[in-house]
């Protein structure tokens, strides 16, 4: 059972766990005033150590989004890695990003919806299409040994105020 337990926690890495101590300095925010718009999303520490994304979507301006992401050291991935996410949601749909590279202009996608609940969502790096700037691209779904940036992004073209809690994010090899 002990060998069993120590294989088990081998196959998980965490990726960021909140706590009271975390800075938002490892959290950059990105939104559509880089291209005009007049959206406003914040990323904070609550008094419970949870990491909150919420903010204010505006459509003026030709906008409608806001994001945060945190960049990493490369993680290594295997073709069946799962990525883990325990967070509340607001009842809204967001997207999650992945970067292989930093510097790459696209990005490996999805879109979740959240329930209002603690929940916990898995992800399969495999199911993530890439795209760039809202397009989808001609290339296969994420298929590389590693990544170093994850996003979370809503922009639902809807003028709306939005709150993400994150607890956690683990990857499971």
């Amino acid at each position: 059972m002990k060998l069993f337990l120590i294989q088990f926690l081998l196959l998980m890495i965490n990726i960021y766990d909140f706590n009271q101590s975390s800075s938002t300095k490892d959290w950059k925010i990105v939104d559509d005033v880089v291209m005009g718009g007049r959206s406003n999303g914040r990323f904070s520490i609550d008094k419970e150590g949870n990491g909150i994304f919420d903010g204010k979507i505006s459509l003026e301006n030709n906008g409608g989004f806001s994001s945060v992401q945190y960049t990493f050291e490369k993680v290594a991935v295997t073709e069946n890695s799962i990525v883990l996410i325990r967070l509340k949601g607001d009842g809204k749909a967001y997207q999650f990003r992945i970067k292989d590279n930093k510097n790459h202009k696209h990005s490996y996608i999805t879109t979740f919806q959240t329930s209002g609940e603690w929940e916990t969502v898995g992800i399969k790096l495999s199911d993530l299409y890439p795209s760039c700037r809202g397009r989808k691209l001609d290339m296969p779904n994420f298929e590389a040994h590693s990544f170093e940036e994850i996003t979370f992004l809503i922009g639902n073209k809807k003028v709306e105020e939005f709150k993400l809690i994150l607890d956690k994010i683990d990857l499971k090899l």
